[in-house]
C-alpha cells in the first residue's frame, strides 16, 4: 500500500520496544531491513517474515563511531531506499546536576548516530539507479518542541536533530530525497511504565502509532511532505 515492497530500509535502533515494531511495520510492507546493533543479537542474517518482507542484524555498529558507520553503509545495495533514525537515550537531570560529560553523552547517542547515518544514507541513496531520491526519517521528542524542566541536556539534543532535519530538508530538495522527523511524546512501554505511574497508559502514544506514521513518510507514497517535524503525541 505504500509502495515499500522490494525496498531496502536501515532502521537504526530496531532492537528497541519501538524498534521491534517499526521494524515490523515496514517488514508488512514488503520491505527489507537492514539493523545494525552495537552488540551481538539472537537474530542474525536473514529472517524473511510476510510480504517479501525481511530483516537483517548487523551485529557490532557503534553508531557513535564514523569509521563503523561508513563500513555498515558501505556495504549496503546501492538501491538503499530509506533510512530511519530511531536509535538515542534519554537522560533526566537539573541543571546543576548534569555533568559536561551528561551532556556529551546525549549528543553523542542522540545527535552524533544521527547526524552520521543521515550522511552516509545521503551517499548511498545518490548510487540509486533510475535518478535517485530517498527517504530519511529521523526521531526527535516533543521534548524538542515543548522542553520541560529536568531534562535540559535531553531537549537540546533533540532540538539539534530537529534542526538536522529541516537543513537537509532544505539542502537535498532538488534531489528528491525527502527528509522529515516524528516527535513522539512519552511512548507506551514497559520501561516507561514502571518509571511513570503518574502517567496513565491511555495518555501516552502506542509504539504502533508512531510506526505508521515512520512508514508513511519514509515510503514512495510520499511525494511532496520533507522538512516536517510531526508531533505523535497521547494525552500525557
Amino acid at each position: 500500500m505504500a509502495g515499500l515492497a522490494g525496498q531496502h530500509v536501515v532502521i537504526t535502533g530496531g532492537a528497541g520496544a519501538l524498534g521491534a515494531t517499526v521494524v515490523q511495520a515496514f517488514i508488512q510492507e514488503g520491505a527489507y531491513c537492514h539493523v545494525p546493533v552495537r552488540g551481538a543479537h539472537a537474530a542474525s542474517g536473514s529472517d524473511a517474515t510476510m510480504n517479501g518482507g525481511g530483516v537483517r542484524y548487523v551485529a557490532g555498529v557503534d553508531l557513535t563511531n564514523e569509521s563503523a558507520v561508513t563500513a555498515f553503509y558501505a556495504g549496503l545495495p546501492n538501491d538503499l531506499w530509506a533510512s530511519v533514525h530511531l536509535a538515542g537515550g534519554f537522560a533526566m537531570g537539573g541543571i546543576t546536576e548534569t555533568s559536561l560529560g551528561d551532556l556529551r553523552s546525549q549528543i553523542d547517542v542522540n545527535v552524533i548516530t544521527t547526524f552520521l547515518c543521515c550522511r552516509e544514507a545521503v551517499r548511498r541513496f545518490r548510487l540509486r539507479p533510475r535518478g535517485g531520491g530517498g527517504r530519511i526519517v529521523n526521531v526527535a521528542s516533543r521534548a524538542a518542541l515543548q522542553p520541560g524542566g529536568h531534562r535540559a541536556a535531553y531537549s537540546l539534543s533533540k532540538a539539534a536533530v530537529v534542526s538536522l532535519t529541516t537543513s537537509l530538508a532544505e539542502e537535498l530538495k532538488r534531489e528528491n530525497i525527502l527528509v522529515n522527523a516524528v516527535a513522539p511524546g512519552v511512548i507506551d512501554t514497559a520501561m516507561n511504565r514502571a518509571a511513570m505511574p503518574e502517567i496513565e497508559a491511555a495518555g501516552m502514544v502506542t509504539p504502533a502509532m508512531i510506526a505508521a506514521v515512520i512508514v508513511w513518510l519514509a515510503s514512495p507514497a510520499n511525494t511532496i511532505a520533507s522538512g516536517a517535524v510531526i508531533p505523535v503525541c497521547g494525552n500525557s
